[in-house]
């Protein structure tokens, strides 16, 4: 398929977590002649989340969308959905992996996230997690995200800088060269 007759969906599905649902929404795609190119899942308490990046003609992504409120009854999903254009090429950046651990407390992703946010850093993926410290039993939290660093920022100075915040609310971290 030429990219110029390729058009995308993004969706969201929300729903109890339970075995088949995947399946369901791959065989739609697949039926409507979409193509997966993208897609994040995780179940989340009891609940299972799904993002997704399908790809087709107009006329394969217009009958893919036609099946969504057929799908979202039967699965009992709350689903959302919006057309989006191929992303385009950005300024040339570097992907950096950023992992962090510490205590516990709220606010730790709204600093991290304003830490980059102010350097003019993208963040392209992030996870966290809660876990509880093997030993002690310890309120634990784990983030892990990639980051696009744009090509005029000095790593060395930037990785410094990074260090020292996290230093200052005794956070540990590593900010490394994003391995794929």
């Amino acid at each position: 398929m030429k990219p110029e007759s390729e058009h995308h969906l993004v969706l969201t599905a929300l729903t109890s977590d339970r075995p088949g649902i995947v399946d369901e929404i791959a065989r739609a795609a697949s039926e409507t002649r979409c193509n997966i190119s993208d897609s994040r899942m995780i179940v989340m308490g009891s609940e299972f989340a799904l993002t997704m990046m399908v790809s087709g003609s107009w006329d394969s992504i217009a009958k893919f969308e036609a099946q969504l409120p057929v799908l979202a009854k039967r699965l009992d999903l709350q689903v959302l959905s919006k057309r989006t254009e191929k992303r385009q090429l950005q300024k040339p950046a570097m992907p950096y992996s950023v992992h962090v651990i510490a205590l516990d407390n709220p606010g730790i992703v709204h600093e991290i996230a304003n830490f980059f946010a102010s350097q003019t850093i993208n963040i392209e993926a992030m996870e966290t997690s809660t876990y509880s410290a093997p030993h002690t039993g310890s309120p634990m939290f784990a983030l892990a995200m990639t980051v696009n660093i744009p090509g005029e920022i000095h790593i060395a100075s930037l990785r410094e800088t990074f260090m020292i915040f996290c230093d200052d609310r005794n956070l540990d971290a590593i900010i490394e060269p994003h391995k794929a």
